[in-house]
């Protein structure tokens, strides 16, 4: 990859953030949105261009680092989680942004994936779910729906999926988020959040492939059915939503009910409100469309929809490190390795 151009005289834009590569999706791709907003978002983060660095895996998604003009790594499949972690404890000063997609992030990378959650890295995840394999020519993924007739399920797909914002929040990561391809101002919004975010970031971007799954998210974004099929969330405001904003969520006891506000004698001040630091409320949020609330079609989510910051990896390992230093002082190799306790065998 080639050396990245720094420019300290002014303010930076997003062309400063875009390499000589030419960007190779296909045409149509979701990839391309997802590329500018956060070349859009960057010059705004203050952070200096030289110290952001993308790691990605292997996949139409993993291109993404070759089309920013920043440090990076094109890695190996399903690993990007764990370079990126080695790059984080290393360089802590540097914010680190994993790009990775469903089958790269939830098959192969499943293990480093929740174990980054729970190890919780100050690192940005953006993983790119087109609920398919496309670079390797469309078959079904980790996250593709039950019943999904692909190239490798031609009869349909005999597997319940993941559901990547549950098994993140399940996996304890300490900032769960979703956003989609064809809203760029909200995944601008997202992208910013992510960054302010002291802790693994985990990002679930809806993203379409016009060649292989074409129009799997189109519910959420067009503008006949966006306002029945998803719902946005903000930190302490009710969760509502539908074409003229009559319908709502609240909860019985820890049920999610559907209401009307127009016809069921309920307000807005009746309404579920959403916080994004209540862990157990943002599991129930996350399954909404999920199985357990089969019998009744709940909006899919978008939006922050866990934050809370706790300590991160990088920290406690230093803390940890100069405390032993402290007690102990610098201790020889050799005595390092022969260790404390030492027996001999006979």
């Amino acid at each position: 990859m080639e050396t990245i151009t720094i420019d300290n005289s002014g303010k930076l834009s997003p062309k400063d953030f875009s390499s000589n590569m030419d960007v190779k999706w296909c045409p149509g791709c979701g990839d391309y949105s997802i590329l500018k907003q956060v070349q859009t978002v960057f010059p705004d983060l203050g952070v200096p261009k030289e110290q952001f660095v993308f790691i990605s895996g292997i996949g139409c998604s993993s291109r993404f680092t070759y089309y920013m003009d920043t440090y990076g790594m094109h890695s190996i499949h399903g690993r990007a989680a764990a370079i990126a972690s080695g790059v984080k404890t290393a360089n802590p000063d540097l914010s680190v942004w994993v790009i990775s997609g469903d089958g790269d992030s939830l098959s192969i990378g499943g293990n480093h994936f929740i174990h980054l959650m729970r190890k919780n890295f100050d690192i940005n995840y953006l993983m790119f779910n087109n609920q398919i394999y496309s670079l390797t020519k469309g078959q079904y993924s980790p996250t593709s729906e039950k019943g999904k007739i692909t190239k490798t399920s031609p009869y349909g797909s005999l597997e319940e999926p993941f559901n990547p914002t549950e098994l993140a929040l399940g996996a304890k990561a300490s900032f769960v988020a979703r956003t989609l391809d064809r809203d760029p101002k909200h995944m601008q919004a997202i992208l910013k959040r992510a960054h302010q975010h002291k802790g693994t970031s985990f990002v679930e971007v809806y993203q379409n492939c016009p060649v292989f799954n074409d129009g799997a998210f189109f519910a959420f974004s067009d503008k006949e059915t966006k306002k029945e099929e998803a719902i946005f969330l903000e930190h302490n405001r009710p969760l509502v939503f539908g074409k003229n904003d009559d319908k709502g969520i609240k909860l019985d006891g820890l049920t999610p009910v559907i209401v009307n506000l127009n016809e069921d004698k309920v307000s807005v001040n009746d309404l579920w409100i959403h916080d994004e630091k209540d862990k157990t409320k943002a599991f129930l949020i996350s399954r909404f469309f999920d199985t357990m609330f089969d019998e009744v079609h709940f909006p899919r989510p978008f939006g922050v929809i866990y934050a809370d910051e706790r300590p991160v990896y990088e920290d406690n390992m230093t803390q940890q490190i100069e405390s032993v230093r402290e007690k102990k002082g610098k201790t020889p190799l050799n005595k390092i390795l022969a260790g404390e306790k030492t027996w001999t065998i006979l």
